[in-house]
């Protein structure tokens, strides 16, 4: 009699990340990205703003490429206010000549470059001060949150405003007051946070083997606060565009000749019943860039949200 031998299929690699059993640590950190992954995609919405935000990265990558003409120097005697597709200006120029279509493809690097540059500062800045809040509590806790309660009594445009008044005009001011204003809300979740792990077994079983305060915060109640401030910082960025396109707009961002759209905006009010391009084709780029980091923070929440995770 011949006994059968049990022949094991291969796993494919879609039953190889989604494995219950994973072998190692890059196997169960391949799977959580795939599963996040495929929940995020579920989002056609979020699909949307992300293909918005690779479109703006293409578009100040290739800025050079891209643009038909100079962004900063214009033809003030024959080019000046003329209408979209006129002359071979696709969107139109403004009051100084210049085309409207290459100074909003410069403009996205100005765009990306106050966005990550706040991001940057202000959200290490407010992890830093939530998870040290959270996990030390009393005084420590008093002080770092009732400092954070002074910020955010202060409606964020008027506190940057103040800011970058104090500081002078400029984008690099500018983006020094938005991050100064920015970080609040980000210190709050991750107290929220903090305060949820701070009393589990797995923190308690790291302070039986000896390890020190800091390093907790640092190794083990930080990384528990990423996905959070991510989803957080991703929905802010289309609050801090228009925060720095209203500061551009008063003047006090982005100096001339430098194409930010919150400037373009505000050089072309003066144009708005007769050459509306002048001012709606800025206005345009910063709904399409808002909406799309929007949608793609909205995607992101629902994709790492733990809770939404196991529906």
């Amino acid at each position: 009699m011949t006994v059968p031998v049990n022949q094991t299929r291969p796993l494919s690699r879609r039953e190889w990340l989604l494995s219950d059993r994973p072998q190692s640590r890059m196997q169960a950190r391949l799977g959580r990205a795939y599963v996040t992954w495929r929940q995020f995609t579920a989002n056609r919405l979020a699909v949307v703003g992300l293909a918005i935000i690779i479109a703006l990265l293409f578009v100040a990558a290739f800025a050079d490429l891209l643009a038909t003409h100079s962004p900063v120097i214009g033809d003030l005697k024959n080019a000046r206010l003329l209408p979209p597709g006129s002359e071979g200006y696709l969107l139109g120029t403004d009051d100084q000549g210049r085309d409207i279509y290459s100074r909003l493809i410069y403009g996205s690097r100005l765009t990306l470059f106050v966005v990550v540059l706040v991001a940057i500062i202000s959200a290490p800045i407010g992890l830093i001060v939530g998870t040290v809040s959270g996990y030390a509590g009393g005084w420590v806790d008093a002080t770092l949150m009732r400092i954070t309660d002074i910020f955010l009594a202060f409606p964020k445009l008027v506190l940057a405003l103040a800011f970058v008044a104090a500081l002078g005009p400029g984008i690099q001011n500018a983006v020094i007051a938005i991050a100064i204003t920015s970080w609040p809300p980000y210190a709050r979740i991750a107290r929220a946070e903090t305060l949820t792990v701070r009393r589990s077994d797995y923190i308690s079983a790291v302070k039986l083997m000896g390890a020190s305060p800091i390093r907790i915060i640092i190794r083990h109640v930080m990384p528990l606060c990423i996905s959070s401030l991510i989803v957080r910082v991703t929905l802010d960025m289309a609050g801090i565009i228009l925060t720095a396109a209203g500061l551009g707009f008063l003047g006090l961002g982005a100096q001339p000749p430098l194409p930010e759209w919150g400037a373009m905006i505000a050089s072309g009010r003066r144009f708005i019943l007769d050459q509306w391009w002048v001012a709606a084709m800025p206005g345009i780029a910063i709904l399409i860039v808002s909406l799309g980091f929007n949608l793609l923070g909205d995607g992101l929440r629902d994709a790492l949200d733990p809770k939404g995770s196991g529906q």
